[in-house]
């Protein structure tokens, strides 16, 4: 009898969890932390995620890719930032990437020229075809791990202020670059306010008898519980943004051509070195 309260308490602890949609984005939110990474230029940390980025989507080889992943795991070490969210990413799209890896290598994209090496009915696979699944695998995780510290390390009025001193340029050719930067504030703004909503949903129809119990790597059932989630919430996003359009109208968002701020934005040598390392990085990344 001792151990029912123990019990329940786990039982309660596990079924909240399954609700947690906001605890279980791959992506955290940022961290205010006094590392070298988050004292870099926010200019100079947009555009070494950018480089980072596209470095892992230009690679085709999985030992560059093992070494840019390494080299993102140093950065998370020197960024002082928990390594607890990106972890629980790659746990999360696990059987996603191994279904895509599973078929990658299954489908001979490495070509059919290349010698197989096992065979299951009419599909085989080979050494190419290894190696391209291995590259997606590295690639998604690389990628997680950009992405992720950049979340963490860049505020959303550091993106903000350093998103326009680069766009500023393209002022010339009358592109609207406020109206650009402004886009992509409020998009970051909805994801957390998104996973938000979404909980309430999932908790008000299991209120109502919806079956919310672990999925685990059972996809069809994970895929049967979120699909009456998408409706409901296309409805409240929609909601959402009209009021929030309303709101900048009656503010008089627009009104003016230009905006000032108060934020200086400055490069320091240990902007140029952390570019220089990551140039290096992004260059073994794709030539390894």
């Amino acid at each position: 009898m001792s151990r029912d309260p123990v019990v329940k308490a786990a039982a309660a602890k596990t079924a909240a969890s399954e609700f947690e949609f906001l605890r279980g984005l791959p992506f955290g939110p940022f961290i205010p932390l006094n590392s070298p990474i988050h004292r870099l230029d926010s200019r100079t940390r947009i555009l070494i995620v950018l480089a980072l980025v596209t470095a892992f989507t230009a690679s085709r080889s999985p030992i560059g890719l093992a070494v840019g992943l390494f080299f993102m795991l140093i950065g998370w070490w020197i960024s002082r930032v928990p390594f607890e969210p990106l972890f629980r990413g790659w746990r999360a799209a696990a059987p996603f990437l191994l279904l895509l890896a599973l078929l990658q290598v299954l489908m001979r994209t490495g070509g059919a020229d290349q010698p197989v090496l096992f065979r299951i009915g009419p599909l085989a696979a080979s050494t190419a075809d290894l190696w391209m699944g291995a590259a997606l695998l590295l690639r998604f995780a690389g990628l997680m791990a950009v992405l992720g510290l950049g979340a963490a390390s860049i505020s959303e009025s550091d993106l903000t202020h350093g998103l326009e001193a680069l766009l500023r340029p393209l002022r010339v050719l009358r592109v609207p670059v406020y109206d650009f930067v402004t886009a992509i504030q409020v998009t970051l703004r909805f994801f957390p306010l998104l996973a938000q909503t979404a909980e309430r949903i999932a908790k008000a129809q299991a209120s109502r008898g919806a079956d919310w119990q672990s999925a685990g790597w059972n996809i069809p059932k994970r895929v049967r519980q979120i699909a009456p989630l998408i409706v409901p919430l296309f409805v409240v996003s929609l909601r959402r943004a009209e009021n929030m359009a309303l709101a900048m109208d009656t503010r008089g968002y627009g009104s003016l051509p230009t905006r000032t701020t108060m934020i200086r934005l400055q490069y320091g040598w240990n902007d140029a070195i952390a570019a220089l390392t990551v140039t290096g990085v992004c260059a073994i990344i794709i030539l390894l």
